[in-house]
């Protein structure tokens, strides 16, 4: 630093320049409103159908119908939208964390500034610990050294000792000090640009939601076509055209699949409720049906399968290796001792790098070391790293010793220049080097010399009189959760591969020590080579889920089927173009997260054929009356409570199963597959033929025993929900009540007490055109009812 104190801009020139620029926002955020969650929930294709529904019912002048049924879409709508910007609430807290505070110089003196605040021409005081406020040159520089991980993928600190060289916002100042003037701010920096890029990638819908759309359009044209056959008919018959109407009505109601965005929502919204409680943040609900067919899962190296926190595992020196094992305090040989105690002494006083953390974590956990770590010795010189000598030198004054401690430590080739090896010597420096770059470390030599106090000191590093000590070798430790992962997803069918910027050596030594194969992994890997591996995984159509925390990563995020962002370590960029968001940054929740994508979409399957199994007795009951020349049995009431109250309640015991032992010992249920196997559906149309023709049977005895149309109603309603009850417990996985949650429990209590307070309330019955049951009429349906299910539970095996 020279002397001359800088003066910086003044107040007013910044505030003129934050009004041009606009606020210095790292990154694409892009905070959702209310209003612009209400809107983007408007235009679901499902939630239209369901108020098109609702309308129908006014048109009709049925208000009380048409208010309850738009009174259910509210709530739902509600649910959805609380549930949405409860996750932005928690984004923008996790923004405000990871907006960096910037030290500038304003009017000549120093001041601490928001870094939204900081404009073109603030100069900023950079010290180890800061966060890079904005992209800038370096005007003054003191062994400065910038960790840029974040947005080049590549782990370790790269020098910026050379004035005019670029430092860029988002990245970590780990050594030294520097000045530097800001030349570009927000979406100009290259921060910015990679957020700006995202803007060209599309979202790919979800392949359920597109299935359930096709699925609603076919269903919804057969219903309005035999809807309108069926008035056709029955006003031909009968001759009354309103009658007529009511019947298609009825029909098209039973037809049109109202409950499956309810129940699509139910599945999504309790899903993300779950694994937010094991640290999994869904910003995208239908990410978790697809993360269940997952069949690639692309990781980062720094920070994703490893800690980020460098360790020393192994020293080097007199020709023998010694390594750390980090579970147990290391007791070290005596041999070694000067190797960590130079070590020290080439170590900053208060460091932030993290080899240097390292170096002194290991040396302050030995009492033998430490015994070498003297506090009482005077820096007196510093040498620092340059483009030209990788290595750096501290001399330490010891009271009135005649001679200074000179320490220095460096990459392995410029402490073995400095210390002029012999070529046997460095050839066997070499080979101890690359033996453990190939386990992954990096490597550090050290080497000492002594210089008299009565002479001045050398103006460079090669003028002192070293002497070879030793090197070291430091690791990021791989997370102790994630070879157990790797291994259960390796287990599932799911390819794990390994994309970083990092060296080829290292990747392949945290591959070999986490399980992925050394094929699967690619090294020294730009940014856009990131984003074109993804895309051609998705070419040879794998479902990709991709891992990522850097800016460099936020394209690959978006452009994968599932991007999970790094909420602790991550930017704001990554989390924004990510659909999950891992709150604390733990690998082994991402398999949790695979595990209930794939139970949510096995549980969905399960609700979906059931809600099938139970529109084709409502549909026969629609029409068979009709055709048959009997009452009309079922009015748009009774539909409305059974699809909207009654299925997608029931529809919580299925999203409340629990997962099998073989959920994660299969193989990714292909994406092309349709949500409902064609041998599941027509279980589940011939289910509900069994259950229908039942029912019609029933209908017709009640008739013959001269039972009222009322009376009818009532008790064939009766036995259709009881019906369904027990086709809830026999479709599941494990049936009856093996394993059955609390929440199926409370389902099946709050149905049935629905169900008799409809029936058997006076006031309530009479909006169901209900009448009261006789003891025998109330006998006979409990009766059919388990008749009904013991004939479902002895055929569907066969079926």
């Amino acid at each position: 630093m020279n002397d001359q104190k800088p003066q910086g801009l003044t107040t007013d020139a910044a505030v003129n320049q934050l009004r041009i620029d606009g606020p210095n926002q790292l990154g694409a955020a892009q905070t959702r409103t209310w209003l612009g969650i209400l809107l983007e929930v408007v235009r679901e294709p499902m939630f239209g159908l369901l108020l098109a529904a609702g309308t129908l019912y006014f048109v009709m002048g049925d208000a009380h119908e048409g208010l309850m049924l738009m009174g259910f879409v509210l709530i739902i709508m509600t649910v959805t939208i609380v549930q949405e910007r409860r996750t932005e609430r928690v984004l923008e807290t996790l923004r405000d964390l990871a907006s960096p505070r910037a030290l500038v110089v304003r009017d000549g003196r120093e001041q601490r500034i928001a870094g939204t605040e900081v404009v073109r021409g603030d100069l900023l005081i950079l010290s180890e610990g800061d966060r890079v406020a904005a992209d800038a040159e370096v005007l003054q520089a003191h062994e400065l050294a910038i960790d840029e991980s974040l947005l080049t993928g590549e782990s370790g600190w790269v020098p910026k000792l050379e004035v005019g060289i670029s430092v860029y916002a988002g990245t970590l100042v780990v050594r030294g000090q520097g000045l530097a003037r800001v030349t570009v701010t927000g979406a100009d920096t290259r921060f910015g640009q990679i957020g700006e890029s995202l803007a060209t990638i599309s979202l790919e819908p979800s392949p359920l939601r597109r299935q359930i759309e096709q699925l609603t359009i076919r269903l919804a044209w057969i219903g309005a076509g035999l809807s309108v056959l069926l008035a056709v008919a029955y006003a031909w018959r009968s001759g009354s055209w309103l009658d007529g109407v009511l019947s298609g009505i009825t029909l098209a109601m039973a037809l049109l699949p109202q409950e499956f965005p309810v129940i699509l929502i139910i599945f999504f919204a309790l899903g993300a409720r779950r694994i937010a409680r094991q640290g999994m943040l869904t910003r995208r609900l239908n990410a978790l049906e697809t993360l269940g067919k997952t069949t690639v899962l692309c990781v980062d190296k720094t920070g994703t399968l490893t800690e980020n926190q460098m360790r020393l595992a192994a020293l080097y020196a007199d020709g023998r290796t010694w390594f750390l094992d980090s579970t147990d305090k290391p007791s070290l040989p005596e041999a070694f001792h000067p190797l960590v105690e130079y070590a020290v002494l080439s170590c900053e006083q208060a460091p932030h790098d993290p080899m240097e953390l390292a170096i002194l974590r290991l040396a302050a956990s030995d009492p033998q070391v430490a015994q070498h770590i003297h506090s009482d010795w005077a820096l007196v010189r510093e040498y620092e790293l340059s483009p030209e000598l990788m290595a750096m030198t501290h001399l330490w004054r010891r009271g009135d010793s005649a001679h200074d401690v000179v320490a220095a430590k460096g990459a392995p080739e410029a402490i073995a220049a400095l210390c002029h090896l012999s070529p046997q010597a460095l050839d066997q420096l070499n080979v101890a080097a690359e033996q453990l770059a190939e386990q992954g470390m990096r490597v550090l030599g050290v080497a000492r010399a002594r210089h008299p106090v009565s002479q001045p000191w050398p103006e460079i590093q090669h003028d002192f009189d070293y002497e070879w000590v030793g090197l070291l070798g430091l690791v990021d430790p791989v997370r102790a959760s994630v070879p157990a992962a790797i291994a259960e997803c390796r287990q599932a069918g799911i390819r794990v591969v390994m994309i970083t910027g990092d060296h080829p050596v290292t990747a392949q030594a945290i591959a070999r020590q986490v399980g992925i194969a050394a094929d699967d992994v690619y090294a020294r890997v730009t940014p856009q080579q990131k984003l074109a591996i993804v895309q051609q995984f998705k070419s040879d159509g794998a479902v990709v889920a991709m891992t990522g925390d850097g800016v460099n990563d936020a394209p690959a995020l978006k452009a994968a089927h599932i991007g999970i962002a790094m909420g602790q370590r991550g930017t704001d960029v990554a989390r924004e173009a990510a659909s999950l968001v891992l709150m604390h940054d733990d690998f082994s929740a991402i398999v949790a997260a695979i595990r209930s994508g794939r139970l949510i979409t096995r549980n969905l399957q399960q609700a979906l054929r059931y809600t099938i199994t139970v529109h084709v007795p409502i549909i026969l009951l629609s029409m068979l009356p009709v055709l048959l020349g009997l009452p009309l049995l079922l009015l748009p009431v009774h539909i409305a409570f059974m699809e909207l109250v009654f299925n997608p309640t029931c529809s919580l015991v299925f999203e409340a199963e629990p997962a099998t032992k073989d959920l994660m010992r299969e193989p990714p249920v292909p994406i092309s597959e349709s949500l409902i196997s064609l041998r599941g559906l027509l279980r589940a149309l011939l289910t509900g033929v069994l259950i229908g023709v039942g029912l019609m049977l029933f209908d017709v005895w009640l008739v013959s025993d001269e039972a009222s149309v009322g009376q009818v109603r009532a008790a064939v309603f009766t036995a259709m929900v009881s019906a369904n009850l027990g086709a809830v417990l026999l479709y599941r996985r494990e049936w009856l009540l093996t394993r059955f949650s609390v929440v199926g429990w409370w389902t099946l209590l709050l149905a049935l007490v629905s169900l008799l307070l409809v029936v058997c309330v006076p006031s309530v019955a009479t909006l169901f055109a209900f009448e009261a049951l006789s003891v025998q009429r109330w006998a006979a349906i409990v009766v059919s009812a388990l008749i009904l299910v013991a004939a479902y539970r002895i055929i569907r095996p066969n079926l």
